[in-house]
């Protein structure tokens, strides 16, 4: 299902068909499946994610095979012609980056079409490579039935309109040599009217059929329809034994694989210390955990970003490498008995192509645990078109459900506009109709359970995380052992308890990092009548968990809700309208002020704003 985004559906067609080639175990070769791209010369030259998914053609975590792409060469984009839409000379200039062929062909021929057409299949199933095809044509009426092109190019359609079409032209060509007789023509000419007509009717009685059934519409199509959305699901705590098996494999590597001694000591070293004191443990520990279990149920990973191997911030170490050769060696695939891959991926530096393959990917893959990770929350703008045209809206559009999932490195740490915000306003504002999930985790175990929560339940939604910075190795954000041996994701975690519920005064409500802000100013200021909720999953809302957590609390008590983003970012806007009609009152806000930028750039003035806002929250 393709938007009208062009060319954005370039890489989610490379990511289903790598893993239709997985499906069928044709992960050396790749020659049993293949991608098609059908692309317009101006939106071949002019859109940027035709070459990130150029470039990703030949990368070990994304390359398919070689893919045939099919240029219909019009000579014009809508009204626009080529001296105005690019600066090379041919729309195909950009795959020369790629060094692949490109067949630059005559569309009014159609036996040159053909010969170069097989040709070029036979060049991919051969080396493997793209391959693309020009074929240069022309477009003989508007770009859609309201557009006239004489307005813009009169001179262009005066010549159209006396040219012959190709059909004409081949038919020319068939008579003239003797190959076909006119009553041949003829017969050949009405055999195929009739077959469309056919073909009419047969769709017409179709439809007819499947008035007032929704699913009918979508008969032979790829579309999944599945159960609503719920917050239950099959049990996410693992055994002890469990824990210990792939402990015992993250703390392991082979007699001969030379460890460098900080990464010895740091992750090795650390690892088996943590579990042998029984936690805490740490965010990307509990990543690994919920990884490796998965992987010890047969569900397969597949994990991909910019510097995802290492982790941006030096925490995950999912792959270990030889501090004299070099090799890599991953701990998570040596757990020990029958388990499935983890497939993790350094990518190009792209977002748009690079999350619209592991999209693609979990279309055709809903069994496998599909991540894609931004090195900074910020860096989603990049692929804001992938999130727009299919992951927020492709199951309500196409009923093509994806169990993709984000993770945003988001919070306020003062490191400036460009490294603070995971956007997560942006997703808050595309939730509608149990679309997608949008979590603000606090704990390592929060992570660890909503990761295994994301294959334990029998329909699929996109699933947005805002993972930290700060608390990646904290260790009040770290969890002990029993939190994952025991429990499960919570949408809504209350706070410790200080004094009586009768005696609150004050509500306060957040989501995320600022929690622990909150939470240390209470305790150092000894205030016994606050409370604080922390909202872990923003959507879908758990009304009848936050209905049940204010129960206790006095109606007079004052609502707060309080965000380190400025105003017009963050969750305020989408939890406020909610937070009123639940607590019928209107509710206080304690935060920065609306801002154009996401956040300042000078630290100090970042201490001061934070500072504001958690004393905000409490006096307001």
């Amino acid at each position: 299902a393709n938007p009208s985004h062009l060319e954005a559906v370039d890489p989610v067609v490379e990511g289903t068909a790598r893993a239709r080639q997985r499906i069928r175990g044709d992960t050396e070769h790749r020659r049993k499946v293949l991608p098609l791209l059908i692309h317009g010369d101006a939106a071949f030259a002019g859109q940027g994610i035709v070459a990130e998914t150029l470039n990703m053609s030949q990368l070990p975590g994304y390359g398919t095979g070689g893919t045939v792409h099919a240029v219909v060469n019009n000579q014009i984009g809508f009204t626009t012609l080529p001296e105005d839409a690019r600066s090379s000379m041919y729309a195909t200039d950009v795959a020369k980056m790629i060094e692949v062929p490109i067949f630059h062909v005559n569309g009014d021929d159609p036996i040159a079409v053909r010969f170069v057409s097989l040709l070029a299949l036979d060049f991919r199933q051969e080396f493997g490579r793209d391959v693309v095809i020009d074929l240069y044509c022309y477009r003989r009426y508007g770009h859609n039935e309201g557009d006239e092109p004489a307005f813009t190019q009169p001179d262009l359609y005066a010549r159209i309109d006396k040219h012959p079409s190709v059909a004409q032209r081949y038919k020319d060509e068939l008579l003239g040599s003797g190959v076909l007789s006119e009553d041949d023509a003829l017969s050949l000419e009405t055999e195929f009217e009739l077959r469309l007509e056919m073909a009419l009717q047969q769709v017409k009685v179709l439809e007819q059929e499947k008035k007032g059934d929704a699913q009918a519409r979508f008969k032979e199509s790829t579309a999944v329809f599945q159960p609503e959305y719920t917050s239950s699901c099959a049990p996410t705590a693992i055994s002890e034994k469990m824990l210990a098996k792939i402990v015992d494999g993250l703390t392991r590597v082979p007699d001969d694989f030379y460890v460098q001694p900080k990464i010895r000591r740091i992750v090795l070293e650390h690892r088996r210390k943590v579990f042998e004191n029984g936690g805490p443990y740490e965010w990307h520990y509990a990543e690994a955990l919920a990884f490796g279990s998965l992987m010890l149920e047969k569900i397969p990973i597949r994990l991909s970003g910019q510097d995802s191997s290492r982790g941006t911030f030096s925490t995950r170490h999912a792959v270990l490498y030889d501090g004299k050769t070099g090799q890599p060696y991953v701990p998570l695939m040596h757990l020990g008995g029958e388990q499935e891959r983890l497939c993790v991926y350094n990518s190009l530096l792209s977002e748009a192509a690079v999350l619209g393959f592991d999209y693609g990917y979990s279309l055709d893959y809903p069994n496998m645990l599909c991540l894609w990770e931004a090195q900074f929350g910020d860096f989603v703008n990049g692929a804001q078109t992938i999130i727009d045209q299919f992951i927020v809206s492709a199951e309500s559009k196409w009923q093509r459900p994806s169990g993709i999932v984000l993770l945003l490195p988001h919070g306020y740490e003062g490191q400036g506009p460009e490294h603070s915000s995971g956007r997560l306003e942006r997703f808050l504002q595309l939730c509608a109709e149990d679309n997608i999930q949008v979590c603000n985790l606090t704990t390592a175990a929060q992570y660890f359970h909503v990761l295994r929560r994301q294959m334990k339940r029998d329909f699929v939604k996109p699933l947005i995380i805002m993972t930290p910075k700060s608390l990646l190795r904290a260790e009040f954000a770290s969890s002990p052992a029993q939190d994952f041996t025991e429990g499960r994701f919570e949408e809504i975690l209350p706070a410790p308890k200080v004094g009586t519920a009768a005696k609150t005064q004050r509500i306060i409500f957040c989501s995320g990092k600022v929690y622990y802000d909150l939470l240390n100013y209470r305790t150092a200021q000894k205030i016994e009548d606050v409370a604080i909720i922390r909202v872990e999953q923003l959507y879908p809302l758990a009304i009848p968990r936050l209905r049940a957590l204010l129960k206790p609390f006095p109606k007079t008590a004052q609502i707060v809700w309080c965000q380190e983003e400025p105003q017009n970012m963050g969750a305020w806007t989408f939890m406020e309208p909610r937070l009123r009609a639940l607590c019928k009152k209107e509710i206080a806000y304690a935060g920065r002020d609306a801002s154009a930028s996401p956040a300042v750039g000078a630290l100090v003035l970042h201490k001061r704003e934070q500072a504001a806002l958690i004393k905000d929250a409490f006096t307001i």
